[in-house]
């Protein structure tokens, strides 16, 4: 039976990877085409919801794969390729460590519930602020929010433009979220030993506010990897990167001291909630950190 579920498992690692893949090439190759990016963003998001529809390995719910049709139509609408492409490394990356020990999740009872599977609430808690960015930017292309040039006591040219600051935020907000699912799912599998980020004291693994190093560590590596995907893509620059790295760790760090402190005290502060608190913390930090750089260079 191990044997089994072994082979289930590369199977499962080779077929995300490939598909992958086919949206890298997919993508990449509709960038070609002078249509508007609306259309291309709705007929392309209706052929990926009809693949993903039919497809035995259920990652959203059906309500979830309309929400995500909506983000999808969106993100390609206001960012092209490039923002899809990354939120969309997010999901299939974020959806795959999820699955990590399911099983063994599943009968501790601290697996993510319908096994992963993505509804409306988990697509916005995790997309909200990085839409916000993405609707800010689209604003900006189409000179409904006119961007004023009148100068500042330090030169403008030396400040991060709205524009670029909206993407470094945009790709903030989802280095912290993976790098806050991928320490989470990472940690309730394969945490040794788990701390309240509060009192560091032990606590079972799965609890609101615990961190454990394996877990920090996967954090910490995904954040970094979908960083240097939204460089490679040209949305932001190396010094971007290090922004959202660093962002993406004091987020993902102040949600667990949320998780430890006020979730339980307040029910309306659900997971989902927190989620946006987290992305929102994320890409306001990376940004902040942005303008203070800016400011002090000489």
């Amino acid at each position: 039976m191990s044997k089994l579920i072994g082979v289930l498992n590369i199977l499962h690692t080779m077929f995300f990877f490939s598909l992958l893949s086919s949206l890298l090439f997919l993508t990449s190759s509709l960038r070609f085409l002078p249509s508007n990016p609306w259309l291309v963003g709705m007929g392309l998001n209706t052929i990926l919801l009809g693949v993903a529809w039919i497809s035995p390995k259920k990652l959203l719910t059906p309500a979830g794969y309309i929400h995500a049709w909506v983000l999808g139509v969106l993100l390609w609408g206001t960012l092209g390729w490039q923002g899809f492409l990354v939120v969309m490394f997010y999901f299939l990356v974020g959806s795959a460590v999820t699955k990590v020990g399911m099983a063994q999740k599943e009968a501790e009872g601290i697996a993510e519930k319908r096994s992963g599977a993505r509804g409306p609430e988990n697509v916005w808690g995790s997309a909200l602020t990085g839409s916000l960015c993405a609707l800010g930017i689209g604003l900006i292309n189409f000179g409904i929010f006119p961007i004023p040039n009148s100068p500042l006591p330090i030169p403008y040219s030396q400040f991060p433009t709205p524009h670029s600051l909206l993407l470094l935020g945009f790709v903030a907000s989802f280095s912290t979220k993976l790098s806050d699912t991928c320490a989470s799912e990472v940690g309730k599998a394969y945490g040794k030993s788990t701390y309240l980020i509060t009192t560091l004291q032990p606590v079972p693994r799965g609890t609101e506010g615990a961190v454990s190093l394996e877990g920090t560590l996967a954090g910490v590596l995904a954040s970094i990897v979908i960083a240097c995907v939204a460089w490679g893509l040209g949305l932001i620059n190396l010094l971007g990167v290090l922004w959202c790295i660093t962002a993406a760790f004091v987020a993902t760090n102040l949600e667990s001291v949320i998780g430890a402190t006020l979730q339980s005290k307040y029910s309306w502060l659900t997971n989902e909630v927190v989620n946006i608190l987290n992305t929102l913390i994320g890409a306001s930090t990376a940004m902040l950190f942005a303008l203070i750089w800016s400011a002090a260079m000489p």
